[in-house]
Parts: structure tokens; C-alpha cells; sequence
């Protein structure tokens, strides 16, 4: 017999989980839940996604939470099967859910850890006491809690798909000692890290110099678009498109140390999900450069919510993605860099630019060599310098303005920062007009709800020549005006 159909995604608040909606959702394993609920088995003691291909349980013997760590908390243990830590994340522009969401992408960002919680609540313009109530109103524990599934959740990965040390995963993963993770993992998980990663592989897996990840995402999930933004944009030396692969170069700072190597992203063939190559020099700070891949490849999207405010624009073309950056403040520089000039003459100069600032690095790959400067090292150099890369002078000093910004901390480019006040901010810099802010906060803070209007490509894709028409037009995609901007881009041939 049919089933009836599932209801509207909008009913699935996070702490409302209706039980026989997610119940039906459990037996469909409809990937558009993947993430949104996790169930847990009161008989097994095991929490599952709702994709899991075991057989369902009884709903009498099920418990729903809105993340991993209220499961974990609650007692339960992660399936060996589905793998929990997989899940894709979970986006919404609902005011508290975006609050919750920004601050757990800064704790997998590592920022709890380095700077503490008041740190990460002023980032998003909130005190401390709001962010806790507001993220246990989202995930059902408080930030603390879930900063240490997130820890166990990626040791797990690791004891799974890597020839990593016990003592390598543990400090990778984020903790301060050995003893602390050993205890914590048994606590949990009831095993040793040791006997885990036996009962999951049989056989130590080999060590290499490459780990390798999947990255879930929500389908349908337009790979040759975001792939084919990206390879138009390339920076010589720091990035490349091979095919349908994607590499670039890397640099993460941790506790005032330099982490470089290179990360390879690729479409999985198999499962919705994006193959991700990190090399291991960057196995200290693992956490961070897959957080920064998932802002990269806008892998929190939900498509189904976009498509139900964009319409037939997005069955044009299911799927599409908002591509974000790597490093913000690489991203901020690449959009002054392209301020009233073609795409193709902006990725010229940004390669003078990486070339003459940039620092070596050694790849498998001919063509990665370079990783794009720091804000400091660009604030601390002459503006004749730069200008002669290839740029008017007025723009070189808008780039020294901003790089010096950055580095010192009055501007903060990262996704979910406050974007009021880093907007007021970037406009306050010479040089710095609504379109540059605006596509920044697109790329750079990944907001789902930036519009660069005046931007030609939008006007001339919507016809129009008037750019108050063409933000008045914008309204009826809100809040996802973002990605009609990608939508109405891919519709024109844009140089």
C-alpha cells in the first residue's frame, strides 16, 4: 500500500520533531531529512540518520533529537553503519536557527577552542548568555557539549578511514591530551580507540600522505555549475580545475603556526557526497580545512527550501549552489580585484598578485605551487607595489585598507559572522561600493540573502537597466536572493 506523502519541511522545527512525520521519514530514508533529525533506538542504544539502511525499528523503540550531540548526551551511541559524523548541515534563515548554525560552524572552525565562547558570541553581535540559550533552543545541548561530539565524531572518522596514530587523531581532532580522549571515547562509545578501529577495518589501514573524506550534501546538488564558477576563476598557482577535479592550495594559522598543503574535491559517483583529498601536513588543523570545504562547496544548502521561494528558476537548473571561499579574506581581495573589469582580467591579476605575495608550497601537482598571501603580509606592503601588479592605484590602496583590516581584527570575514556590522564596516573602506560588499557577503560570509544589484550580469539577465527595478525584483526571492543571483548569472555567457 502507498504510503501517504510526506509534509512540508517547514513543519520539522528543531525542537518540535513531530514523531510519526520523522517516523515516516525513518522508512522512506528521504535524503532531504539527512541531517535534520537523527533517531535514536531505545532497545540498541544506537542513534541512526534517517538514511540509514538498516531495517527500521518499531516506533515505540524510537527517540528523535535534533543533532548528534542531544543523541550522544541522551546516552545513545553512533551507528557503525550510517555514520552520524557524514551527515550533511543543516540551513535556515529563521533568526535563532542561524544564530545556533553560525556558532556551530565556528566550533568546527575550531574557534571555540582557540578563543572561548564569548569570543564566538561576539562575532555574531550577541552576548554569551544568549548564544547558549539559543543554541540549546536549536540543538538540545549546550555549545560545550556539542563542540565535544564534534571532537569524538571526527576521531571516529579518523580511527575509521586513516592509518593515522591513537595519538595523531587525538590531538588532530582537538583534544588537549591523550588520557582526556582515551577516557571521553570509552565513556561514549563504550570501546577503546584501539578496538574500534579493529572492529570497523580488521586490518590497519595503511598511512599515506593523503586522507581521504566524504562530504555529504542535501541532492540534487549541481556539481558541473559550481564546479565550472570555480575553474573560470581560477588563480595561477593557488588553484586549478582538472577535468571535473578541483585542487587547490591551503593555508591555515593555528596558535600563530602556518599549516600549508593542498585539498582535491571531486563528485562522488556513488552517493551524494563530495570526495575530499587533504594532504596530511594538514592533519593539525583537519577540522578547519573541512569546515572551510563545506563553506567553499555551500554543502549546508538546503535546495528544497531554495527551490520553493525561486520557483521555476531553480527547476532550470536543480540544484545550484552558492560557491563560497576557502579563506575570506582571499575572497574579499578577488572581488576588489574584479571591480568593473571581466572575469578573465581579474583572475590575470590575481595570479600577479598571489605570484609576487604569496609563499611556496610543495604539491603532487605541477600547477599548485603557491598559497595566496596573509592579510598581514599584504597590509605590510607598498601600495606602489601592488598597484604595479596590474591594478589602478585607487584599487591598490582599497586592498591595502582591507588586507590591514584583517589583520587587525576589526574586520573578520568568515561565514556567519554579523553581517550588519561587517557590511557597515566593508563600506567604511575606500573604495568599497554596495556591488563589492555585497558580492563579499555572497561569497566571503556566505549569505544566503546578498544581492549585488547593480551587478551587469544580473541586470542584463533580468533586462533590465534601472538598478532600483532590479532590487525591487529582488524581493520576491528573498531570503535566498543569493542564489537567484547564481541562477541569473548561469542563465547569460558572462566574460
Amino acid at each position: 500500500m502507498a504510503s501517504r506523502p510526506l509534509p512540508p519541511l517547514a513543519i520539522m522545527t528543531p525542537m518540535t520533531l513531530d514523531s510519526s512525520t520523522c517516523y515516516r521519514a525513518l522508512r522512506a530514508r528521504d535524503a532531504r531529512f539527512d541531517g535534520r533529525f537523527f533517531v535514536a533506538v531505545s532497545s540498541t542504544r544506537i542513534y541512526c540518520r534517517p538514511v540509514c539502511t538498516v531495517k527500521p525499528p518499531r516506533l515505540e523503540n524510537c527517540r528523535f533529537y535534533p543533532s548528534a550531540a542531544a543523541a550522544e548526551v541522551a546516552g545513545f551511541r553512533p551507528c557503525l553503519r550510517c555514520r552520524p559524523e557524514l551527515a550533511p548541515g543543516n540551513a535556515s534563515v529563521d533568526a535563532t536557527t542561524r544564530l545556533a548554525q553560525a556558532a556551530a560552524s565556528l566550533i568546527e572552525d575550531r574557534t571555540l577552542d582557540a578563543e572561548g565562547l564569548v569570543a564566538v558570541a561576539a562575532r555574531l553581535g550577541i552576548t554569551d548568555r544568549h548564544l547558549r540559550r539559543a543554541f540549546g533552543a536549536e540543538f538540545g545541548v549546550s555549545p560545550v557539549e556539542f563542540a565535544q561530539t564534534q571532537r569524538l565524531l571526527l576521531a571516529k572518522r579518523l580511527l575509521t578511514d586513516t592509518g593515522l596514530t591513537v595519538t595523531e587523531i587525538a590531538f588532530a581532532s582537538g583534544f588537549g591530551s591523550l588520557r582526556r580522549f582515551n577516557a571521553l571515547f570509552k565513556q561514549r562509545y563504550r570501546l577503546q580507540p584501539g578496538e574500534l578501529r579493529r572492529h570497523m577495518n580488521g586490518e590497519t589501514v595503511p598511512v599515506t600522505d593523503v586522507l581521504n573524506f566524504e562530504l555529504s550534501f542535501r541532492p540534487p546538488y549541481d556539481w558541473p555549475a559550481i564546479s565550472t564558477f570555480l575553474g573560470a576563476r581560477t588563480i595561477a598557482g593557488v588553484e586549478i580545475l582538472d577535468g571535473t577535479c578541483y585542487r587547490r592550495t591551503v593555508r591555515v594559522v593555528s596558535e600563530d603556526k602556518d599549516h600549508l598543503g593542498w585539498v582535491e574535491i571531486r563528485l562522488s559517483t556513488k552517493k551524494p557526497a563530495l570526495r575530499v583529498a587533504v594532504s596530511a601536513s594538514l592533519v593539525r588543523v583537519l577540522p578547519t580545512v573541512l569546515s572551510r570545504v563545506k563553506a567553499l562547496m555551500d554543502l549546508s544548502c538546503n535546495p528544497t527550501e531554495v527551490a520553493k521561494v525561486l520557483g521555476g528558476m531553480a527547476q532550470r537548473r536543480p540544484g545550484m549552489r552558492v560557491p563560497g571561499t576557502f579563506d575570506g579574506f582571499e575572497g574579499a581581495v578577488r572581488a576588489i580585484l574584479g571591480q568593473q573589469v571581466t572575469v578573465a582580467a581579474a583572475r590575470t591579476v590575481a595570479g600577479r598578485f598571489a605570484a609576487a605575495l604569496g609563499d611556496p608550497v610543495e604539491t603532487p601537482f605541477g600547477a599548485l605551487t603557491t598559497v595566496f598571501p596573509t592579510a598581514a603580509r599584504v597590509a605590510d606592503t607598498a601600495t606602489g607595489l601592488i598597484a604595479r601588479l596590474g591594478m589602478p592605484g585607487v584599487r591598490a590602496r582599497t586592498v591595502v585598507a582591507l588586507a590591514r583590516g584583517v589583520a587587525d581584527g576589526d574586520l573578520v570575514l568568515t561565514p556567519h559572522t554579523d553581517i550588519d556590522a561587517t557590511l557597515e564596516r566593508l563600506r567604511a573602506l575606500p573604495g568599497v561600493g554596495e556591488w563589492t560588499a555585497q558580492y563579499i557577503a555572497m561569497r566571503a560570509l556566505a549569505w544566503p540573502d546578498a544581492f549585488p544589484h547593480t551587478d551587469l550580469g544580473v541586470m542584463k539577465a533580468l533586462g533590465e537597466k534601472d538598478a532600483r527595478r532590479v532590487l525591487d525584483a529582488g524581493k520576491a526571492w528573498r531570503p535566498w536572493r543569493a542564489y537567484a543571483v547564481m541562477h541569473l548569472w548561469n542563465s547569460i555567457t558572462k566574460e
